[in-house]
């Protein structure tokens, strides 16, 4: 269900702002983004695993969260976050 630390680094990389960046909003989201893609996954297989569910809707909060702080903070890294990840389709 989790992602592995490979694909995390590279998610990291890829979003980082500067070297060693790893708690701007751009990294968070993309890695919540990740884990809640897996979860959706892990959740269209085992339909009853309740626990689960549960920690997807509050990785899917805690996203909605940080994507509110990051459109009032930056406009313009907001819609290019959401562009560059497919969100809000």
């Amino acid at each position: 269900m989790a992602i592995s630390q490979v694909e995390k680094n590279e998610i990291i990389k890829k979003y980082a702002r500067h070297e060693g960046d790893t708690g701007s909003p751009e990294v968070q989201i993309a890695v919540l983004t990740s884990e809640i893609n897996a979860l959706n996954g892990h959740l269209k297989v085992h339909k009853k695993d309740h626990h689960s569910y549960v920690g997807l809707l509050k990785k899917i909060g805690h996203r909605r969260n940080l994507l509110a702080y990051l459109r009032g903070k930056d406009v313009v890294r907001y819609r290019e976050l959401i562009q560059s990840l497919g969100l809000r389709r």
